[in-house]
């Protein structure tokens, strides 16, 4: 990995990309295709940052985020991919998922919130799963983001330390420090069984948080063949002149206070 990119270089190329992201979901929109893209990876890897800049210009009709909590009492009882796929694209749609299906190869793995057998039938569906996803027509990215134990730890401390953060934090995510190796091998395992050639793994080198945001974006735009649609030119019409229409008196007690004036 290079130098850490610098702040100057970083928000240009990341606002040039930005852009081209939404010229991205404009084709989708227009025609009809349905990208899903996954996000795993290292807790604290910057998963969740680099979702925030993808969406942040992004049309929340066309473009959703999928985070789901751990599952129900029925949904357990459901077939694996079931509570997923409710979630799948429709046709214009892009949907980014917070963690994804691979939470079985992961942190149920690991934690033993399955069983053996349970992560061995995931092993075996999940390449049949994704490949008929691919054959329906879904555009499907999976991007792993990598982070290693120091900086992972940093991270860690500077959630503990900030008030504004401290949420992202759970004892979970404190146990991987010391199930590290066990994660590494989840995810060799994971990686053998479901990086296959038509739906490969991307990883993301993620020690550089900023270089991690351009890289990881500059790559899915290189990987959708979109092209810039053309849109109807839209003008702003006159005002119609006025009618008589006036407005009811204010009430002071319904306006919200101006906590702003105190500000200056």
């Amino acid at each position: 990995m290079g130098h850490r990119l610098s702040r100057k270089p970083y928000e240009k190329e990341l606002f040039r990309l930005q852009a081209e992201l939404v010229t991205m979901q404009e084709w989708v929109r227009a025609e009809g295709a349905r990208l899903a893209v996954i996000f795993e990876g290292r807790d604290a890897a910057g998963k969740g940052s680099t979702i925030k800049r993808v969406v942040e210009y992004l049309n929340p009709r066309v473009t959703r985020i999928v985070a789901l909590p751990a599952p129900t009492e029925r949904e357990r009882t459901q077939w694996y991919f079931q509570r997923y796929t409710a979630h799948l694209p429709a046709a214009g749609e892009i949907v980014l998922f917070d963690r994804s299906w691979y939470n079985r190869a992961g942190v149920e793995r690991v934690m033993g919130f399955c069983t053996r057998e349970e992560h061995a039938r995931f092993l075996h569906q999940c390449p049949i799963f994704e490949r008929l996803l691919i054959e329906d027509g879904i555009m499907l990215r999976k991007y792993w983001f990598s982070v290693s134990d120091g900086e992972q730890e940093r991270r860690f401390r500077a959630r503990l330390d900030d008030p504004m953060r401290r949420w992202k934090l759970s004892e979970m995510d404190l146990e991987s420090i010391t199930r590290w190796e066990e994660y590494s091998r989840a995810k060799d395992e994971m990686i053998v069984h479901t990086d296959i050639p038509e739906s490969p793994w991307y990883e993301v080198e993620s020690e550089d948080k900023r270089r991690a945001r351009i890289n990881m974006i500059s790559h899915l735009l290189s990987t959708i063949p979109y092209r810039e649609v053309s849109r109807p030119a839209l003008e702003i019409p006159d005002r119609p002149e006025a009618s008589g229409y006036r407005r009811p008196p204010r009430r002071p007690e319904s306006y919200v206070p101006d906590a702003a004036a105190r500000l200056g």
